[in-house]
């Protein structure tokens, strides 16, 4: 595999790529892999997959789920 360094990126650029990254679960360096092999290849067939089932049910109005609260038994360790 190759090798690439970008230099003279703007710190803006940086700022907003670390976000981008963040919010698809990936390094930096993951998302820029994802970024340039869009650019060059194309999508990948289901690379987008929860992106875009999320734009499927805002369709459809969304969905809500009630998630029921945690209980938590108190239970004590005996080490003894």
């Amino acid at each position: 595999m190759a090798a690439l360094s970008i230099r003279d990126l703007d710190d803006g650029v940086r700022d907003r790529l670390r976000l981008r990254a963040a919010q698809n679960g990936r390094s930096m360096e993951a998302e820029v892999r994802e970024i340039l092999t869009e650019a060059v290849v194309g999508p990948r067939p289901g690379g987008d997959l929860i992106d875009g089932l999320i734009a499927l049910g805002e369709e459809f109005g969304g969905i809500e789920l009630d998630i029921p609260p945690r209980e938590f038994d108190d239970r004590v360790v005996d080490f003894g």
